[in-house]
């Protein structure tokens, strides 16, 4: 299949799809999406395009990338819907906010995006017993990097949906 991005043609195939049943919050019609690597060797910030809305796009961080100790805890039944034992068989994303300055681009820390690798299948959860909050400030963690900082200004000059 192709889809017609702002950042060119882009080819995949079915299977390349997350599937969100539920959709995510804001967007509960749109439950499919591709995950498009902006950097070959960097895997820490993705953008998530819809293919049903492709002017629908999410700029998604590896929250471990940027908070090493972040534990999230999820409900029982969350795991039951993902179709695993523990939450550590799943992978984890948070969605930033981009500003017109990139200083002020804030990650949602307390409502992430959870995938079973292995179905595709994700969700969005709120972490109800953390301490996370909903706007963490990008320039609050250390690992923030100036090509982290190309890539949210709009430097980066490629995306990439080998994930």
């Amino acid at each position: 299949m192709t889809i017609q991005t702002d950042y060119g043609t882009v080819d995949y195939d079915e299977k390349d799809l997350l599937i969100f049943p539920d959709g995510l919050f804001g967007f509960p019609k749109l439950t499919r999406y591709l995950l498009l690597r902006i950097s070959e060797d960097d895997d820490s910030i993705l953008l998530m395009l819809s293919v049903e809305e492709s002017n629908v796009v999410f700029v998604l961080f590896n929250p471990f990338f940027l908070c090493p100790d972040y534990a999230p805890e999820l409900a029982p039944e969350e795991l039951m819907c993902l179709g695993v034992q523990e939450s550590g068989e799943l992978s984890y994303y948070v969605i930033c906010v981009v500003q017109n300055d990139y200083m002020e681009n804030t990650v949602n820390l307390k409502c992430p995006l959870v995938i079973n690798p292995q179905t595709r299948n994700g969700i969005q959860v709120i972490l109800e017993s953390s301490s996370y909050g909903y706007r963490h400030k990008l320039r609050s963690f250390p690992t923030i990097t100036k090509s982290s900082q190309n890539v949210l200004t709009g430097s980066a000059n490629h995306a990439d949906s080998s994930t």
